[in-house]
């Protein structure tokens, strides 16, 4: 039987400090079986603590990842690049012709201020919205 290649799709958000970082995490978690999942940003900083931790409650460890430019990722061929977030969207590089490009935003949750809990639930729904997506690939990528 011949085994069906696994779709390289690439997350992209700005700073691949916590959207991108959950979306690679959840990808690597329910989807490995027919996604290879990375991440990058266009202005990388450090992995989100927050996402961390709110993805440990949920069983995903990003704890060992860390953050990464699109330029690290030179020489793989991707045949999805989603991106995140508007800035990357705007800011994305160009792309092979290959490679398909879906915009799908999400909220930044280390934006938000307030309360401990407060703030922790923002990454919490980012979170859970970021699953939510992420369970509906590879299907919804080839409509």
């Amino acid at each position: 039987m011949e085994e069906k290649k696994k779709l390289n799709v690439l997350f992209l958000c700005t700073g691949n400090s916590c959207r991108s970082q959950m979306a690679e995490g959840w990808a690597t978690f329910l989807k490995s079986d027919s996604i290879e999942a990375f991440s990058a940003g266009t202005n990388p900083y450090k992995v989100n603590e927050r996402a961390i931790k709110v993805m440990a409650e949920a069983g995903v460890d990003i704890s060992k990842s860390i953050s990464k430019s699109i330029n690290d990722l030179a020489g793989i061929e991707f045949d999805y690049c989603i991106t995140l977030c508007d800035h990357a969207n705007e800011s994305c590089p160009p792309l092979p012709d290959k490679t398909k490009h879906i915009h799908r935003p999400f909220a930044d949750p280390s934006f938000m201020m307030g309360a401990p809990e407060v703030v922790l639930n923002e990454f919490r729904k980012a979170r859970d919205l970021i699953r939510d997506f992420i369970e509906t690939l590879p299907e919804s990528l080839q409509q």
